[in-house]
């Protein structure tokens, strides 16, 4: 079944054919931004006489003389230049709200999609061995209720996180492991004094090179010490450590972990101008600076001999890391399969032959020793064309050619007719760019089919000081904490509301109401702007937030508890309306806002936008509040009562299925 909006687009399309004798006319439906003007206006004629170069009122007047929506409408009425203006009748709105509520009552009124298709969305994205913040927030909101909107349309979903599991930084990853295991040997957590003293004598020129010495000196005999068959091969104390690391506790673990991470961040930095050697296993001894390039080159080659215990610790970081990740996500109630994960290491080996069917093709040419595509359209800010970089100098390559790795197996292996990528608006020239590649190779076409790329973009979450929501100490918040502050907060407000409620039930009803109110204050707003973080808006009882919404739904779903007491049998009743009454303006109003769910939805699916949902959702509690303040449901006479019920329920699923099945709160 067609929305009402399609219905009317399709019949006033074809009356301005006929009027003109035109094919292709399209009429543009939308919403009317005032009651008086009626509930929807056609303003497509106006472009129409443009193009056909005549009056657009008087041609607006002749397609209304074609037009017949008598079955839908009042008398059309053509209104300024050219615009049409249209009024649903009652007797159409209750037979649409009757359909919706009886035929239709598990998809609302929402068609399916007239041709599904399989759509990869690609979302979330964190990086191993890094704590997700609160910039992976809305990557891993948006994309999962994207998800949701066009697994409901129809639409094979097929989710993708592509994780940051490969790259330069996992030979800093192994150090830091590394130097964990040692601790615990040593009893001794000194790569937290080291990150300490490292940052307290940063610029000290006599200091910072004594403490170097000293780290490695330390480095070195604990590196000899753990020799078993061979020097420094670990098999003495690194190997038993990551044995047992997926045994510990993961929070303590994961702190831990990160400490001794950024502990080998700075002493990289540190070292940058300074020559000391360390040996190693296969390449003797090296610049000390140059030690986790030299780790990241073994994890890189994980399959070669000698190479077992950093392919044992890149799993085992790997694992800890989607470990923390799946709590998070659970927190969100979001759920990844393993298969859904889909790192960059999945498309390590496929990388070579990106690059060679590049060059083969003739897209790809060597710059200054790197093999780059120059993309038309695109320049640096000198004016100069802009290279999108698929191999360094050095052989190493980049996220360019993962990514179209990426594309290409989605593509040919997944048989996606459509790609959704969710990315923070930075990342605009990157994809805009990746498209084109794909375009120029013909990447992006499958059986003589193109298949849509799409990139949803979003801005930046800012503290009340109007920059992107930082620690007091300038890092980014982590977003577990976040949560964690957020579920705090609704627990002290379901404390003083509800005190007489079990702890279980406040923990539950906090939780919900908690994360409801994070992923609800980003879903309201539009996903292209920024939006500053405020727990006090967010969990305000007033207002487009998730608070007011479930207390919205709650209040519907008291009338049924109510009727009980009052001995109305809401089932029976509603068994024998076969018509609806709608005389009171508050009960049309209501109505008509019910049947206009699926035009919401669809809007929402169609511009990647979920705040459109969340509009029309408190949209529709503001409207059952004016029709709940004056007509009375339980008591209201029997030949209103039905329809008025009708109403209620009605109101409370469309408002359920869009908080829980479509946005996931």
């Amino acid at each position: 079944m067609k929305s009402t909006i399609d219905l009317l687009e399709e019949r006033i399309s074809a009356a301005m054919a006929q009027a003109t004798g035109q094919a292709g006319c399209a009429a543009v439906v939308r919403l009317a931004t005032d009651p008086k003007f009626g509930d929807y206006q056609a303003n497509g004629v106006m472009a129409l006489a443009k193009q056909i170069k005549t009056n657009p009122r008087k041609l607006a007047e002749s397609v209304v003389a074609q037009l017949d929506l008598s079955d839908l409408c009042e008398p059309p009425e053509v209104a300024g230049p050219g615009f049409i203006n249209l009024r649903l009748k009652p007797d159409y709105v209750a037979r649409e709200l009757l359909r919706i509520a009886e035929k239709d009552g598990e998809r609302l009124g929402i068609p399916a999609a007239a041709t599904p298709q399989t759509v990869v969305v690609d979302f979330s994205s964190p990086n191993v061995a890094k704590e997700m913040h609160v910039g992976h927030l809305r990557s891993t909101i948006i994309g999962d209720c994207l998800c949701r909107l066009l697994e409901f349309e129809g639409h094979t979903v097929i989710r993708q996180n592509h994780i940051g599991d490969w790259g330069t930084q996992f030979g800093r990853v192994l150090l830091g492991l590394w130097h964990m295991c040692m601790g615990q040997q040593r009893q001794h957590r000194y790569y937290e004094s080291g990150l300490k003293e490292l940052r307290s004598t940063a610029k000290d020129e006599e200091g910072l090179p004594a403490l170097c010495r000293h780290i490695r000196d330390r480095h070195e005999e604990d590196w000899r010490a753990d020799s078993l068959e061979a020097e420094g091969d670990g098999k003495v104390l690194f190997k038993p450590f990551l044995e047992r690391l997926d045994r510990l506790p993961t929070d303590q673990m994961w702190q831990d972990f990160l400490v001794a991470y950024q502990f080998v961040s700075a002493l990289e930095e540190a070292l940058a101008n300074l020559e000391l050697r360390m040996p190693t296993r296969r390449a003797g001894t090296i610049n000390y600076a140059l030690l986790s390039r030299h780790v990241t080159t073994m994890v890189q080659e994980l399959d070669r001999p000698g190479n077992e215990q950093e392919k044992l610790a890149w799993e085992k970081i790997r694992a800890l890391s989607l470990r923390h990740c799946s709590e998070i996500y659970a927190m969100l109630g979001i759920d990844f399969d393993e298969s859904e994960i889909r790192g960059e290491s999945f498309y390590n080996d496929k990388l070579p032959a990106v690059v060679h069917d590049l060059r083969s093709a003739g897209l790809a040419v060597e710059s200054d020793g790197a093999v780059c595509v120059f993309p038309p359209g695109f320049k640096t800010k000198e004016g100069e064309p802009l290279p999108f970089i698929v191999q360094k100098s050095d052989g190493a390559f980049l996220y360019a050619t993962t990514d179209l790795a990426a594309l290409r197996y989605r593509v040919n292996e997944l048989r996606a007719d459509r790609i959704v990528y969710v990315t923070d608006a930075r990342q605009i020239q990157h994809f805009q760019m990746l498209f084109k590649v794909a375009e120029m190779a013909g990447w992006d076409t499958r059986d003589g089919e193109k298949v849509e790329l799409v990139h949803v973009t979003f801005g930046s979450v800012l503290g009340i000081d109007g920059k992107p929501l930082k620690t007091r100490s300038g890092e980014n918040i982590k977003l577990k904490e976040l949560l964690d502050e957020a579920i705090e907060r609704a627990k002290a407000v379901v404390e003083e509301k509800n005190p007489e409620l079990s702890t279980e039930a406040k923990s539950q009803i906090a939780r919900a109401v908690g994360i409801g109110a994070v992923k609800y204050a980003d879903y309201s707003n539009s996903r292209t702007s920024d939006y500053v973080f405020s727990f006090d808006k967010m969990l305000a009882m007033d207002g487009n937030t998730a608070p007011y919404m479930q207390y919205a739904y709650a209040r519907v779903r008291s009338i049924e508890r109510k009727a009980q007491t009052k001995g109305v049998d809401i089932a029976s009743e509603l068994a024998s309306v076969t018509t609806l009454n709608l005389s009171e303006p508050s009960e049309l109003d209501l109505a008509k806002h019910l049947v206009r769910y699926a035009e919401a939805v669809e809007a929402a699916i169609a511009d990647y936008r979920p705040n459109y949902l969340t509009a029309y959702l408190y949209e529709l509690a503001q409207k059952f509040s004016g029709f709940y303040n004056s007509c009375p449901v339980l008591d209201a006479p029997p030949a209103s009562r039905p329809t008025r019920l009708l109403l209620c329920g009605q109101t409370a699923r469309t408002i359920g299925h869009g908080l829980s099945k479509l946005l996931g709160i």
